[in-house]
């Protein structure tokens, strides 16, 4: 049994389909398969259900590609280590991110950790969807990837980084535009959420932890949203409300830093809720040294950008529960 015959049939597994794995492997067809059937001939059983539409794992190929995959991941982390003991200030790490943090944090991280270590590669896994990002970093394909609580899954493990302020996007001409109550425990304006419980509201898609924290603040303010239009960018929810199709909450960041030339009117919220954003990895992963200089520089860089705000978790942060 040979490495690369694990590769192939866990490719094989990921695609379900020989010639989309193939591929991905850059190797011919008629090659993949037959190095699967030697592969299968060894260790005597059958890995792969075919049929002429579909590929599909057998019991044994699931038992098999899941152990294959610890295999695979573990001299890939024993590489990781070699290298880091020659190249203390080279290498590559992979973050990965969604777009509503990625692009209002990353910013402010990645020309520091350039400066700091021109020589470390940096690779992005942008997914628009948490449970991806989530699925993606327990598997050990990202190093390290930007979250929010709560974590659906028990074998990451995470550093809280910041605490954002969640606000109320309204539309400019809205009732609470020019409100004028005043938050007894910080002194900013801010209105109760309740406030806006009969209000049409836009949200994210599902699959974004963003939506599940604004379905918890609902919540908590004793309503249940009536949601008019969904989307799966925080811009465009932002130039709906603007358009007066609704109200949304939205994180702090993305309120000061619009893109769009429809912009709503941002309310505060009384009690302050935040999201916390985490760093996240796989527990008991070998962290590489270059994963350690990212970590270390993005909580450097957010330190110095917004000060008090970076610190762990506070009583306004909400509770794990499970992402949708």
């Amino acid at each position: 049994m040979e490495i690369r015959q694990l590769q192939y049939a866990i490719q094989i597994a990921e695609e379900r389909n020989f010639s989309r794995a193939a591929e991905k492997l850059h190797i011919a067809q008629p090659s993949l398969s037959q190095q699967l059937s030697k592969l299968e001939k060894e260790i005597g059983v059958l890995l792969f259900q075919r049929t002429t539409n579909s590929v599909e794992l057998t019991h044994a190929g699931t038992v098999f590609v899941e152990r294959a995959q610890a295999i695979v991941d573990s001299l890939e982390q024993l590489k990781k280590e070699m290298f880091d003991i020659s190249q203390t200030k080279a290498g590559k790490v992979t973050i990965g991110t969604m777009p509503i943090t990625g692009s209002h944090l990353l910013p402010h991280v990645l020309p520091s950790f350039h400066r700091r270590y021109p020589d470390i590669e940096l690779v992005l896994t942008e997914e628009p969807s948490t449970s991806n990002l989530v699925k993606l970093t327990a598997q050990g394909k990202n190093d390290l990837c930007l979250l929010s609580l709560p974590l659906s899954d028990p074998s990451l493990e995470y550093e809280p980084i910041l605490e954002e302020e969640i606000v109320l996007a309204v539309p400019r001409n809205h009732r609470l535009a020019a409100v004028n109550v005043s938050d007894s425990s910080t002194g900013t304006t801010a209105i109760p959420l309740a406030d806006v419980k009969d209000e049409p509201f836009i949200f994210l898609k599902r699959g974004q932890g963003f939506r599940q924290i604004t379905m918890d603040l609902c919540s908590q303010a004793g309503f249940e949203p009536r949601i008019v239009f969904e989307s799966s960018n925080i811009e465009t929810v932002q130039s709906l409300v603007a358009t007066g199709m609704g109200v949304a909450l939205v994180p702090a960041f993305i309120a000061t830093a619009p893109r769009s030339e429809f912009v709503p009117q941002y309310v505060a919220l009384e009690g302050q809720p935040a999201r916390t954003l985490v760093l996240a990895y796989r527990s008991g992963r070998y962290m590489s040294k270059a994963a350690e200089a990212f970590k270390e520089t993005l909580q450097d860089t957010l330190s110095a950008q917004f000060g008090s705000r970076v610190r762990a978790a506070t009583t306004n942060s909400l509770p794990s529960t499970t992402i949708n």
